[in-house]
């Protein structure tokens, strides 16, 4: 009996199936080359986004790197919206994390003090029980004056503070940059030209959500599924609405030669088959196959490293071995997908949320016995209430009065600060107080908000709250300077 083969000569289930019977792209392909000399790139959102995580160096020689791409490069409209989007938000992520950090190193040093104080009380309480050594423990508590401790502690501040500020001038990029001062968006906009794919229509836009929503995802086919559960359909559906452009433009080019060379950081299982027992996964078969079927093109899936390693190799493009670990390094970390920034709560953002109730039961607990009053302040469901409350949080988190919890949100909002100029028009200046009540009066400003509770408590609170507020703002003004 003859075995049925197909047009190609090869048994009909082998040629069915060769997507699946193939093992995924290696970097050493003999075919790779044709992908990068003549074929179709396309990349995702995430690898455009990344040029904002790069150094400025090493931003210029990736960019000069994907201009020996340039006229073959295609963004379909799904990416040029998520782009354009994202610029913004991906830059005030990094503003978060350098501002985090600040506040954290903050944090760490201002438990150094007191970790340095409270040892030093510990001497001195054996000390004065077993010795009634005086002499030995005022050595000691001059040893350990606040000056001294501080004064040590600012060698640290210091350093660590120009690192950081260095992280911010590397990257070339003001954090506050506008669509004039970014000096990415035009880059990427000269390098794609006229490659850019169309909104899709309205009527074409709802039949992909529709099938992606009641057939593709539900069954687990990709791209996107890992998505599905985002709160819109449009958000869930923006691998599969890319994907589909990619195959109705791809569809349109003359038939010779057709290929596609897809570049993301997303290694997700809706993009990469995640095989048990294999040492690594690969990029799910049905997509070169579905390509193939729909689109008579061959695909081909790559993550960045590997991508520009492919342009180094075929197109002579010039890339330091530093800017390639830098690819690496920023790939790595996309891919990773690790846990968002930690939320940084503001005085704009303070008013409408709701402060963890234990967390908030820890942070009263810790300034010590309060009066009714204050802890009604502490505990009113009202707007008004939750800037205290949140600074409350932030403040004794930051002066080290209690252990920061893990997944504690950081809080960036101050009760009264040090300076020559007022933060805002109606910030008080200390002089409003009294001359028993504040020190540095002449060079402080206090926050309305703050001035309304101080006015509303008993002295022995007022004592508690201007302590705090008095001491986070020398902290603050020693961490600026």
């Amino acid at each position: 009996m003859t075995e049925p083969t197909g047009d190609m000569g090869e048994p009909v289930l082998l040629q069915r199936f060769a997507a699946w019977l193939q093992p995924g792209p290696s970097a050493e392909d003999a075919e790779r080359s044709v992908f990068f000399k003549d074929g179709v790139i396309v990349l995702d959102t995430n690898v455009l986004l990344s040029l904002y995580e790069f150094t400025e160096t090493s931003r210029e020689e990736v960019l000069s790197a994907l201009e020996q791409t340039a006229g073959r490069l295609w963004m379909p409209y799904q990416v040029g919206l998520e782009f354009v989007r994202g610029r913004r938000s991906t830059l005030e992520s990094r503003k978060r994390a350098l501002a985090s950090a600040a506040t954290e190193v903050n944090k760490k040093l201002m438990a150094a003090r007191k970790a340095i104080v409270e040892a030093k009380d510990v001497v001195c309480a054996q000390l004065d029980k077993y010795a009634r050594a005086q002499q030995e423990i005022a050595g000691l508590d001059a040893l350990v004056a606040d000056s001294d401790v501080d004064a040590h502690l600012d060698v640290y501040r210091h350093e660590f503070k120009r690192h950081l500020d260095m992280l911010k001038a590397d990257h070339g990029l003001a954090l506050n940059s506008s669509d004039a001062e970014d000096p990415i968006l035009p880059r990427i906009a000269k390098l794609y030209g006229e490659g850019v794919g169309e909104q899709p229509d309205d009527d074409i836009l709802r039949k992909r959500l529709e099938e992606a929503m009641a057939f593709r995802f539900p069954n687990k086919i990709p791209p996107g599924f890992s998505d599905s559960d985002k709160d819109t359909p449009l958000k869930s559906a923006g691998d599969f609405l890319l994907w589909e452009e990619l195959i109705e433009h791809v569809r349109q080019l003359p038939p010779s030669g057709r290929c596609v060379l897809f570049v993301s950081n997303d290694t997700k299982e809706d993009w990469y088959e995640q095989r048990s027992g294999a040492s690594s996964s690969r990029p799910w078969p049905s997509l070169v196959d579905e390509l193939r079927r729909r689109a008579q093109a061959e695909l081909r899936i790559e993550t960045p490293p590997h991508f520009f390693g492919g342009i180094r190799e075929f197109l002579d493009a010039e890339l330091a071995a530093d800017t390639y670990a830098e690819i690496e390094r920023v790939s790595e970390a996309l891919e990773v997908k690790v846990p968002d920034t930690p939320l940084v709560v503001t005085k704009e953002t303070a008013p409408h949320l709701d402060p963890p109730e234990g967390l908030l039961l820890d942070a009263l607990n810790s300034v010590g016995p309060v009066s009714s009053t204050l802890r009604d302040s502490a505990e009113s469901p009202s707007s008004a209430r939750r800037l205290f409350q949140w600074w409350l949080i932030g403040v004794t988190a930051q002066l080290g009065r209690r252990v920061v919890g893990e997944a504690e949100p950081s809080v960036d909002i101050a009760a009264a600060v040090r300076s020559s100029e007022s933060p805002s028009g109606d910030w008080a200046p200390g002089t409003a107080l009294s001359p028993g009540e504040w020190l540095h009066r002449d060079s402080t400003w206090i926050a309305p908000w703050f001035m309304d509770l101080f006015g509303s408590v008993p002295q022995t609170d007022r004592a508690i709250l201007r302590r705090l507020a008095a001491q986070q703002a020398e902290s603050n003004r020693r961490s600026r300077s």
